[in-house]
């Protein structure tokens, strides 16, 4: 670390963990919102329904242009679960739009998308993909949209909250 440089502040989670322990074939989190944990980062990108369902096949990013479709796709559906007042489908579409930014990033560093050795005692050198990376940049547009919203940084404090006197 240089001397212009400053460690990043820990974060400190507010958020209740997020609960795998729940039967997630069986909860409809549209009609059970109250079951639904945001959790840290993606988690539960791939479990909550009916949200999954509804987002996961427009989510795609093998060039720019499909990343772009995708990330203005997700968006649009992230605008209108907040108009509907949908807290958990704002939710999963930022999750949608952060996994764009991690696993195109993935794709950026490591063209084979294989980031460890097949022992994996080590991690392998960069093998930089230039599209792969304008793909994440498209997706990490999109995502501080939504990460930032304030409608959905309200309704995310709002939910945190009950979400803790619920469970403690």
């Amino acid at each position: 670390m240089t001397a212009k440089q400053s460690p990043r502040p820990v974060k400190k989670s507010i958020e209740p963990p997020f609960d795998y322990s729940l039967d997630f074939a069986t909860i409809d989190f549209r009609e059970r919102p109250d079951l639904y944990r945001v959790g840290k980062g993606e988690q539960g990108v791939l479990s909550v329904e009916p949200y999954k369902s509804e987002i996961l096949h427009h989510w795609r990013f093998k060039t720019p242009a499909i990343a772009r479709e995708s990330a203005d796709t997700i968006w649009a559906m992230f605008e209108a679960y907040r108009e509907r007042g949908d807290f958990v489908g704002m939710d999963m579409a930022r999750k949608f739009l952060q996994m764009g930014v991690t696993r195109s990033r993935r794709y950026a560093n490591h063209k084979s998308g294989r980031k460890w050795s097949p022992d994996h005692s080590e991690v392998l050198p960069p093998d930089i993909d230039p599209v792969k990376a304008e793909c994440a940049r498209i997706f990490f547009e999109r995502y501080e949209r939504a990460r930032d919203d304030e409608t959905y940084q309200r309704m995310r404090a709002a939910h945190i909250e009950a979400s803790g006197k619920r469970h403690p």
